[in-house]
């Protein structure tokens, strides 16, 4: 009997495992932006907001979200995206919790926010996106594609200056 070798060629997986996680999804504007879940503690109807004065217009001032002082952000204002009926009326339903090691603050938000399973192969992480150079930081974590969605994945922790992050560690 006579044995005979066959040379198969077994497929070369080159894709890894794709880490998949997931990310909430709101709109600032008309564009959909999103954090990653774990830097969102939960999601709250805004509460009443105590403006501060001599601080941006951005920080719309402090609320109380169960017993904890926070400072509240609009988001939309800050990137400058925001129209003149929401910074003037505030149309924001919901605030999103944001928890860093060091504080924790709200994000204005006019709807609710939905999540989202993405891998990484759903983001574009091209190094050559536009920045807001004040900012000094890579706050755009990449472009999530999602059908015919593009979302803007940010890093809300990069969005925040160093005179920000003064004002909040004092709001706690």
């Amino acid at each position: 009997m006579e044995s005979v070798t066959e040379n198969k060629i077994l497929p070369v997986n080159s894709e890894k495992k794709q880490k998949s996680f997931q990310i909430i999804v709101f709109k600032l504007g008309s564009e959909e932006y999103a954090l990653s879940i774990e830097q969102i503690k939960e999601v709250v109807s805004t509460p009443n907001i105590a403006r501060i004065p001599l601080t941006q217009s951005y920080i719309k001032g402090v609320g109380n979200i169960r017993g904890n002082v926070l400072a509240i952000i609009d988001l939309a204002e800050r990137f400058g995206i925001a129209s003149e009926a929401e910074i003037n009326h505030g149309t924001h339903k919901y605030t999103l919790v944001v928890a860093s090691e060091e504080y924790k603050i709200g994000i204005l938000v006019k709807e609710v926010p939905n999540t989202l399973r993405v891998t990484d192969a759903d983001i574009d992480t091209s190094p050559h996106m536009i920045q807001d150079s004040s900012l000094g930081n890579n706050y755009i974590r990449g472009i999530v594609k999602s059908g015919n969605r593009m979302i803007i994945l940010m890093d809300v922790f990069k969005i925040i200056t160093k005179e920000d992050k003064e004002f909040i560690l004092k709001a706690d």
